[in-house]
């Protein structure tokens, strides 16, 4: 069942017993959603947290002048959601679109406050994925801030080398804060080097 993939990434953090992974398997809501398919939209309630099974999803922020802000990437064994709606219920600040045809687990906010009582060691799985999350956003942060685009651009395809060959290029140049064109040109730099 699809649920297995949720379940090892898990038991990589917390073990659960028999018992307790057929109560999860009991809570979770299996999805699909198609390419191009929002799974969140700006100025809605973000109402589930998203453990991808299979397929490639976008976070992003469009501005007033329709400018599209790629903050994160995602795809299988990773989590996607706007934490800050999720955790708060209010409008979301960002939209998660689908980059493929993308399975999803999903845990509503109500479903997972009660899965923290029935299974009080995932608290402390989600929390430690949250914090890794907050560290990851914070490292990007400073990386934006200290580091030139050549060397954002090698750090990305070093972290994320399952990821460049699934986007197209104007995204990941969205992602580094650069343009496409500027994209190109270090993406020759870095060839004509080697």
């Amino acid at each position: 069942m699809e649920i297995n993939s949720l379940l090892a990434y898990i038991n990589r953090i917390v073990v659960l017993t028999p018992t307790e992974e057929n109560i999860l398997r009991e809570k979770v809501i299996l999805r699909k959603y198609l390419k191009d398919q929002y799974i969140v939209q700006q100025g809605d309630v973000c109402k589930y947290v998203n453990f991808i099974i299979k397929g490639c999803t976008k976070n992003f922020y469009m501005s007033n002048d329709g400018q599209e802000h790629i903050v994160m990437f995602s795809i299988e064994d990773w989590w996607t959601s706007d934490m800050g709606s999720f955790i708060t219920q209010t409008p979301a600040d960002y939209n998660i679109q689908c980059l493929e045809n993308t399975e999803l687990i999903q845990l509503t906010y109500t479903i997972l406050e009660e899965l923290y009582i029935e299974i009080p060691k995932l608290e402390r799985c989600f929390r430690k994925i949250t914090e890794r999350a907050l560290v990851a956003s914070q490292k990007r942060i400073v990386r934006n801030f200290s580091k030139t685009a050549k060397e954002r651009y090698l750090i990305f395809k070093d972290s994320y080398p399952k990821i460049e060959q699934r986007i197209p290029q104007y995204m990941i140049a969205s992602y580094l804060g650069i343009t496409k064109e500027f994209l190109s040109k270090i993406k020759s730099q870095l060839a004509h080097n080697m």
